[in-house]
């Protein structure tokens, strides 16, 4: 009961830390719609499911080429997320406010599933949290169960995000002040992608 807890909480205070996740489902919302929020936040909690299915799988093998790995996943995610960012930044406002989405779902999926796959950040949350928390002793069912846990933790918060700034009136209120409200999510992508560049995991 223990160790549930500590999972529980531990994958609560992950999915809420504002990050690129969060940034990425608030641009896709309120610029798209709440379906177009909502699939990006599926793209989010399936890019979960890929950390933790490397990490179940071969845990001893992660934690010997942790170093490694992480640092061809933080060069490969810092550099998608100055992309977007960018094209984040210099995207032209849409004037057509009828338009209920741009983009398609897949990519919607695709933008949120990118997002999370190549973030270290969540990389380190999993493998942490299953190595450092979780005992060797847990049956593997269990493990998989937080897995799920920590996937639908994910889909649930993001799209309560994506129900938010999708609001009609505050989705009407953010378009009116799309080009200043993009610059300030692209500047944010930018950064974080600059500071992963950056950053030191040991």
């Amino acid at each position: 009961m223990g160790e549930l807890i500590a999972v529980i909480l531990i994958t609560l205070l992950a999915v809420v830390s504002p990050g690129a996740d969060f940034a990425i489902v608030t641009k896709n919302s309120y610029l798209y719609g709440r379906k177009i929020g909502v699939l990006t936040s599926l793209g989010i909690s399936l890019g979960v499911l890929i950390h933790v299915s490397y990490t179940l799988i071969a845990v001893a093998f992660v934690m010997a080429y942790t170093p490694q790995i992480l640092n061809i996943v933080k060069y490969i995610g810092a550099i998608y997320l100055i992309y977007i960012g960018y094209k984040t930044f210099v995207q032209k406002p849409i004037t057509d406010t009828s338009v209920i989405s741009v983009i398609n779902p897949f990519q919607a999926i695709k933008y949120g599933f990118f997002t999370n796959a190549l973030n270290p950040k969540t990389t380190l949350f999993v493998i942490s949290t299953f190595t450092q928390i979780v005992s060797t002793t847990t049956p593997k069912i269990i493990l998989i169960s937080y897995g799920i846990f920590m996937s639908f933790a994910h889909f649930l918060w993001f799209s309560l995000v994506a129900l938010l700034f999708s609001s009609i009136v505050l989705r009407q209120k953010m378009l009116a002040r799309q080009v200043q409200i993009n610059r300030v999510i692209g500047s944010i992508l930018c950064v974080l992608g600059i500071l992963l560049l950056f950053a030191k995991f040991k």
